[in-house]
């Protein structure tokens, strides 16, 4: 240990892990290089992009944004590790289903943030879903088939309590489709 590094313990994904680290390394580098969990990304390194997203005692937050050093004493869960434990098997399913994922790059923190969302419960609006995923980019998919994902797994989790059928009747989706004078009603 040296003036420029700190010894650190913390949990992450259920292991106890003790390393030193220099005092500016942040989590997500942490992560990456030291114990080769690559799941989160480094993308814009100002937490705007939401690829380094990561759990910190329950919450996600942003690798890119945290050093190592700031989370000694904390429980640490990156994508490899919720995904390993089940807790987001349906969610995953669901991004296959529909679509929702394409290159993957921002895949593991969209995959986090619709979990830390979904365990709220409750029934979903789109307009709620896409407020929670405000701060993770894709450049990729548009969001549309993001959003289905995470609504249809909400509306599954809640089974017959959830209140608004998974998608519109067919009726309804071929007027959405048409101008308002062309609806015949």
């Amino acid at each position: 240990m040296t003036e420029h590094s700190r010894s650190i313990a913390l949990i992450v994904n259920g292991e106890d892990v003790r390393e030193t680290v220099e005092m500016r390394t942040s989590l997500v580098d942490f992560l990456r290089e030291r114990l080769g969990l690559t799941g989160s990304h480094v993308g814009c390194e100002q937490g705007v992009c939401g690829a380094c997203t990561v759990r910190l005692d329950g919450v996600t937050v942003r690798g890119c944004l945290l050093l190592a050093v700031q989370c000694a004493g904390s429980r640490v869960e990156t994508i490899e590790g919720v995904s390993d434990t089940g807790e987001i098997a349906d969610l995953q399913e669901a991004f296959v289903r529909r679509n929702a994922l394409q290159c993957g790059f921002c895949t593991p923190g969209m995959l986090l943030s619709a979990q830390e969302l979904l365990a709220q419960g409750g029934v979903l609006s789109r307009e709620e879903i896409r407020a929670h995923l405000s701060g993770n980019y894709c450049r990729c998919t548009g969001y549309q088939a993001i959003v289905d994902a995470i609504e249809a797994v909400a509306r599954l989790r809640l089974g017959p309590r959830a209140s608004r059928p998974l998608s519109l009747p067919l009726e309804e989706k071929e007027r959405a489709g048409r101008p308002r004078s062309q609806v015949v009603p």
